[in-house]
């Protein structure tokens, strides 16, 4: 399996009146060709900055790309014109965002927007894009999908926007999905179909799909590898099982304590739930050393001193921490 994305040291930071906020700084990851790699980690961490780092849609002012690579196929993407990463984007890679009313235009039918997207990046005739656009949305499981593609955003419920959204990612059969909390706004019961209905649709076309979420019941049901942010930097990564069974890093442990574990009652979580301690240090200020330090239940003196570096704890297993080496 190859590489089909690979960051090498990215660092996107904000030049505001209040000073330089660090939100992506110096992250580096891969992913493989059919691959669902899992970025998890609290708000703020930089989790979607870096997704729209990928497709060069920070805000500039104030956000600027400052440094690094990110590679598509062997490409860098941040040394195209940005003529051609247009036509990169929607077509060679897709985000799907968290909230599809909002990403969704309301103006237009869902017709108007799937079509848009084929005439844009395909010489192709109107009945053939029709039609291919109601297979997708049929194979998407919108009901009725002859009619249903002439509503507009407002007239479908939150699972089947979507859905809808879920489509026009695929649509042009991209090689990598950015898929950013794509279940937030959803039922639970809502949330497991539409994730499967895109894990399997991602396997056919042999998409590869980066999952941001903060909620590591997907992780752990879905991805094959996990990264691991934290104020802007990846913390520890590696394949699922070994960072549920063998977490090195005090972050990440203490995610996968905060989860509720299956069969306790409400009140027994309350007792039993964990919590980490502070908060996440301003991106603006970031402390010396080790960011986690002010949080860590059991801190080195170097911790408060020096950046740690990463180390190999197993094959495809890294850390970032002084403790956890």
């Amino acid at each position: 399996m190859d590489k089909v994305l690979d960051i090498r040291d990215l660092k996107t930071f904000f030049y505001t009146r209040d000073g330089v906020a660090k939100a992506v700084n110096g992250v580096s990851l891969f992913l493989k060709r059919g691959e669902i790699l899992g970025l998890v980690g609290e708000s703020g961490c930089g989790k979607s900055v870096t997704a729209l780092s990928i497709l060069r849609l920070v805000p500039d002012p104030p956000g600027k790309i400052v440094s690094g690579q990110i590679l598509l196929d062997g490409m860098d993407l941040l040394q195209l014109p940005l003529k051609q990463i247009r036509q990169i984007r929607g077509d060679r890679i897709s985000m799907i965002f968290q909230e599809p009313m909002i990403s969704l235009n309301p103006a237009f039918t869902i017709k108007d927007q799937l079509l848009e997207a084929l005439f844009t990046h395909r010489e192709i005739g109107r009945a053939e894009a029709q039609a291919r656009a109601i297979a997708m949305l049929r194979l998407v499981e919108i009901p009725e999908p002859e009619k249903r593609i002439n509503d507009y955003p407002h007239q479908l419920s939150g699972g089947m926007r979507q859905r809808v959204m879920i489509a026009e990612a695929l649509l042009l059969k991209p090689e990598l999905i950015l898929a950013d909390e794509p279940t937030t706004a959803l039922d639970v019961t809502i949330q497991a179909q539409v994730l499967d209905i895109l894990y399997k649709l991602t396997q056919e076309i042999g998409a590869a799909i980066l999952l941001i979420t903060h909620n590591l019941g997907l992780v752990a049901e879905s991805a094959q590898r996990v990264v691991v942010m934290y104020a802007g930097q990846v913390v520890e990564e590696g394949p699922v099982a070994a960072i549920f069974q063998n977490a090195r890093h005090p972050y990440t442990q203490g995610l996968l304590r905060s989860v509720p574990l299956p069969g306790q009652r409400r009140g027994q979580q309350r007792q039993t739930l964990y919590e980490i301690k502070g908060i996440v240090p301003s991106l603006f200020d970031l402390p010396p050393g080790c960011a986690f330090y002010p949080r860590c239940p059991s801190p080195k003196t170097l911790c408060a001193a020096e950046e740690p570096r990463q180390v190999a704890i197993s094959p495809g297993h890294y850390v970032s921490c002084w403790r956890g080496q």
